[in-house]
């Protein structure tokens, strides 16, 4: 019988850790923060019963232990995106399970849930943000408007965020992905002002590249530094940069043998 119930708790705290380590992979790979993502860790695992969690994140691996037990599970993360509607809800089902409003089993089916589907906004819907986002930072950071860019600004954002999103389904090179889509950018709005269509193309390019900018991801990376987890603040601060400068290798492309 004690048998038993000691094989009973070690499954029960295993189950606790890979929830854990569920939830974190799930924040992580969709662009938290560290505090946040040990902050939620640490709140599942006390609240399941796990007094003294040892928790350790970086931007592809997450580890979970016991002080007290012989126990340490592992998870890894493959690929990181933005989907803050995710981050969101994991968040709140481990605020949930801490008020008492949900079980650990009530929540560990809903993390695997959102870690299988969660509801996003359509393409065409991202387009349209894309387009918008593209003409009106073009204004902002351009310091002027014509009503002529602007349309071309959008088109150029528009196409730029396209291939970017079919371009990810067929490779995880991040950084391709992204110089191909700003070359794609680049190209529309070069041919967008040798028709006549636009003025500016560098007004043009600097709104349509907009959507592309890692803009998140290196504002995670300096509250990362900020708090002290040098590690992830790193890690994604070059990330950030490289993919800055994959976009502008792309540009650069168009105005080398283009312009």
């Amino acid at each position: 019988m004690t048998m038993e119930i000691q094989r009973q708790v070690a499954n029960y705290m295993e189950q606790v850790m890979d929830a854990c380590i569920l939830a974190g992979r799930l924040m992580i790979a969709n662009g938290s923060e560290m505090y946040r993502v040990e902050d939620t860790m640490r709140r599942i695992a006390q609240n399941a019963g796990l007094k003294e969690p040892v928790i350790f994140t970086t931007p592809t691996g997450i580890f979970v232990g016991l002080q007290d037990r012989p126990l340490t599970s592992l998870g890894t993360v493959t690929q990181r995106v933005l989907n803050i509607e995710k981050i969101s809800r994991v968040n709140n089902l481990s605020r949930d399970f801490a008020a008492g409003q949900i079980d650990f089993y009530q929540l560990y089916a809903a993390l695997r849930d959102v870690d299988r589907a969660t509801p996003t906004f359509p393409l065409w819907l991202q387009c349209i943000g894309a387009a918008v986002a593209s003409a009106l930072l073009m204004i902002i950071f351009a310091g002027q408007y014509d009503w002529l860019d602007m349309p071309l600004a959008a088109v150029s954002g528009t196409a730029g965020y396209l291939v970017a999103y079919y371009l990810g389904r067929f490779t995880k090179v991040y950084f391709i992905t992204q110089t191909v889509a700003a070359l794609a950018c680049g190209i529309v709005a070069y041919l967008g002002v040798r028709l006549g269509l636009g003025h500016s193309i560098d007004n043009i390019i600097l709104g349509g590249v907009m959507p592309l900018v890692p803009g998140v991801a290196l504002t995670t990376s300096i509250r990362d530094l900020l708090a002290g987890d040098l590690l992830s603040g790193i890690a994604r601060g070059v990330e950030a940069i490289l993919s800055a400068i994959a976009i502008g290798v792309g540009i650069a492309l168009i105005f080398r043998f283009l312009m």
